[in-house]
């Protein structure tokens, strides 16, 4: 019932760009987050990027921020994340995740605060 597919990964030259999808179905609250995370081999989990579902509250790490932008489409039940100016090190399996809004309505990009995963997609960024 509850499903998040992530597509649009691959193999990318550094200064490159990607767009990924996370497409959403059977979660029907009136508010909630969408998460983008990565994780590279060897290392923890880290949040990259978040949305409400209203879109008035976008959140991003330090080491993404001015580079990456996320969006939505609601009326097709799908995120994006637009990659720009991509460096090695955002090499990485790419999750989409569905989780909580605190207070006011704002996304976070702490773990904890979410309960739904994807699949994920493979982001690998080379020369």
């Amino acid at each position: 019932q509850l499903e998040l597919v992530e597509s649009g990964g691959g193999l990318v030259q550094p200064g490159g760009s990607l767009r990924l999808s996370c497409a959403a179905s059977g979660f029907t609250s009136d508010n909630y987050a969408i998460g983008w995370f990565r994780q590279a081999p060897g290392k923890e989990r880290e949040g990259v990027s978040c949305i409400s579902k209203s879109g008035d509250s976008t959140n991003y790490a330090d080491s993404v921020k001015g580079r990456f932008t996320i969006s939505r489409d609601n009326a097709k039940n799908t995120v994006y994340l637009q990659m720009n100016s991509l460096k090695p090190e955002d090499t990485a399996i790419y999750y989409c995740a569905h989780g909580r809004l605190l207070l006011f309505s704002v996304c976070v990009l702490t773990l904890k605060d979410y309960y739904y995963w994807g699949q994920g997609t493979q982001v690998t960024v080379s020369s």
